[in-house]
């Protein structure tokens, strides 16, 4: 009898679980959407707010091919891209570009300091003091917008509200 109720117990369970998925399963998308946009607008606009001159200088010490260019265009690619991440716009076309830019930022800058994005240096004045952060964070974006592109944006993006709204007509 024991075995069965716990039988039953754990199938209840699994059958709520399977119930709370099939409802909120297709907003999953909205915190990777949330997180990543963010992400890219924060990074882009605190490069254009320190000044993309000094950002184009880091690119010329990476010897990044026309670095006042390339520092431009990270800047856009980060701000527009996270914004159309963020409200659901264009994510595959915008996918690419924001790629790019991480892989660039991974194999240039963080793969030298290995994987973790956290490296616990000591402890001074009952402070944490960090070395570099690792090519980890790079790759979950990545995984992000890959996740994005092949599950789509979800019912609170606006491509998807834009398309329920052009098939109502």
């Amino acid at each position: 009898m024991l075995a069965t109720t716990a039988t039953l117990n754990r199938t209840g369970r699994i059958s709520t679980l399977r119930s709370i998925q099939n409802k909120l399963g297709p907003y999953a998308p909205l915190p990777l959407r949330l997180i990543v946009g963010l992400g890219f607008v924060q990074h882009g606009s605190a490069k254009l707010n320190r000044g993309p001159e000094i950002f184009a200088a880091t690119l010329h010490g990476l010897s990044v091919p026309a670095p006042h260019l390339m520092s431009w265009l990270t800047i856009a690619i980060e701000i527009a891209g996270g914004l159309a991440v963020l409200i659901g716009c264009l994510i595959p076309l915008f996918a690419v570009p924001m790629t790019a830019v991480l892989l660039v930022a991974m194999l240039r800058v963080h793969l030298q300091f290995g994987f973790s994005s956290i490296k616990l240096i000591s402890v001074a004045a009952g402070r944490p003091q960090f070395g570099p952060p690792g090519y980890e964070c790079d790759l979950l974006y990545i995984a992000c917008l890959a996740t994005l592109v092949i599950s789509g944006p979800g019912p609170l993006a606006s491509d998807t509200l834009l398309a329920r709204r052009t098939k109502s007509r």
